[in-house]
């Protein structure tokens, strides 16, 4: 179908003098088996280098992607579906998912390390959704000056 999966390796992104290390990891995740090597992920990735991280679970943010010596810049991970049950309204999100991830859905920061869980689109185990939305998430990323 013309996709490449990332198995603990990267692949640079060129385009206008610019570059991206995307930078993908088998499974790895608590409770599950962890066959992720985010060191042979960042062979020959220079520490300069903006880096993004494809990782399914957004546990391996939690254990190993946020104090790592080499600045992950961003790493997008998915897992959680927010349980596919929750509560979204302006003024609160609750998903049964937070007692399992404390980053179940959305944006965490520290650091200047960045975790973005998408909750998906489809299911699993239980064939719908109660308050958690499918979603499809679109980010622009533009360079600090």
């Amino acid at each position: 179908m013309g996709y490449r999966l990332l198995l603990d390796e990267h692949v640079t992104i060129n385009k206008d003098g610019q570059k991206i290390q995307l930078m993908g990891v088998e499974n790895w995740g608590v409770g599950f088996k962890s066959k992720g090597d985010l060191g042979k992920a960042l062979k020959g990735v220079e520490d300069k280098d903006f880096k993004v991280l494809l990782s399914h679970d957004p546990s391996h943010w939690e254990m190993e992607v946020k104090e790592h010596p080499s600045k992950i810049h961003l790493t997008l991970s998915g897992h959680t579906h927010g349980m596919q049950f929750g509560v979204e309204t302006p003024l609160i999100r609750w998903s049964p998912a937070k007692y399992r991830y404390p980053n179940w859905a959305g944006v965490a920061e520290k650091a200047g390390r960045f975790l973005y869980v998408n909750r998906g689109f489809g299911f699993h185990a239980f064939d719908g959704r109660v308050g958690i939305w499918p979603e499809i998430t679109v980010i622009e990323l533009k360079k600090q000056v």
